[in-house]
């Protein structure tokens, strides 16, 4: 069994490390200019990582079986027309999230 003070230092040891690699690209760039590649990431990657979500999320959906992945394809359709509208990423992914819930528990 694990004691609390060993629970209590390795949650503190993890939190210096975080912070740590977080504070590591500031002390190494200090005032320069950022450079082209990682702007230039910056800009694409999150958009490749959310097409990445959408593809894992739906590879498993089964168009042989019903409901033929419409509680999927619905759900996708409010998370884009609620962000398109509120332009909210985090409303737009709960709102979905909950479509889905509901749809997959009344289908």
């Amino acid at each position: 069994m694990m004691n609390s003070t060993y629970a209590l230092s390795a949650i503190l040891i993890m939190a210096a490390v975080t912070a740590l690699l977080r504070f590591i690209p500031f002390l190494v760039m200090g005032n320069r200019k950022t450079p082209a590649y990682v702007e230039y990431l910056g800009k694409v990657l999150p958009y490749a990582v959310m097409a990445m979500l959408v593809v894992y999320c739906l590879k498993g959906v089964d168009f042989t079986v019903a409901p033929f992945g419409v509680c999927e394809f619905i759900s996708v359709g409010v998370v884009v027309g609620i962000h398109v509208w509120k332009r909210n990423t985090l409303l737009s992914i709960v709102l979905g999230t909950l479509c889905y819930m509901l749809l997959i528990r009344i289908m």
